[in-house]
């Protein structure tokens, strides 16, 4: 994984939510795969405000064969951040900072889009913010995002089971820290809810 703020797909940008969503090359050609050439213009020219609701507004749009793909990976990550926040929430953590990978998910959040999302994982994230306590959503690149890669592939055969690491594992220390200074230099989307 690289440290570099610049888009590992195209190498042309800074990995910004929008340009990893949306405006690089390799992003648009999916998209044009999916949506009527005549839609074109209009989604790739908003702003990401207007986009996530244009997206939200016109989901049938979509030319997806065999079912809701992007659905799906919504409801999965919304549905890891929900059982994190239950969890912080049952250990009474009155403070909370959830750092995720997922620019989309995290910019719905943060422009507080999840209150009326057509997923119910997403809503239910929005209900859980509303909760007494103070709950800090931040974007991270992934490639600032080692130590949870290296956490997932380590308890990839529990899948159906929460692992709890009360402490962090030695093998990850060094990961803990390299996440910590890479996170230090990169421009992130932070929304403070309470």
């Amino acid at each position: 994984m690289s440290s570099s703020p610049f888009c590992e797909q195209c190498g042309k940008s800074i990995e910004l939510v929008i340009h990893a969503v949306r405006d690089c090359d390799f992003a648009q050609l999916k998209w044009k795969s999916l949506l009527p050439r005549n839609a074109w213009n209009v989604f790739f020219n908003f702003h990401i405000g207007e986009w996530i609701h244009w997206n939200i507004m016109n989901k049938g749009m979509l030319n997806v064969d065999g079912g809701e793909w992007m659905d799906e990976i919504f409801k999965i990550e919304a549905r890891a951040i929900v059982e994190g926040m239950k969890l912080a929430w049952l250990k009474g953590f009155k403070q909370v900072e959830i750092n995720y990978d997922n620019a989309m998910l995290i910019d719905t959040i943060c422009n507080r889009f999840a209150s009326i999302s057509n997923i119910a994982e997403v809503r239910i994230i929005h209900e859980w913010c509303n909760k007494d306590w103070k709950v800090k959503f931040r974007h991270v690149l992934r490639g600032s995002n080692k130590v949870v890669d290296c956490l997932v592939k380590a308890a990839i055969k529990k899948l159906n089971q929460v692992v709890l690491f009360p402490v962090p594992p030695q093998y990850i220390i060094r990961l803990l820290e390299d996440d910590t200074y890479d996170s230090l230099y990169e421009e992130t989307t932070v929304s403070i809810h309470s």
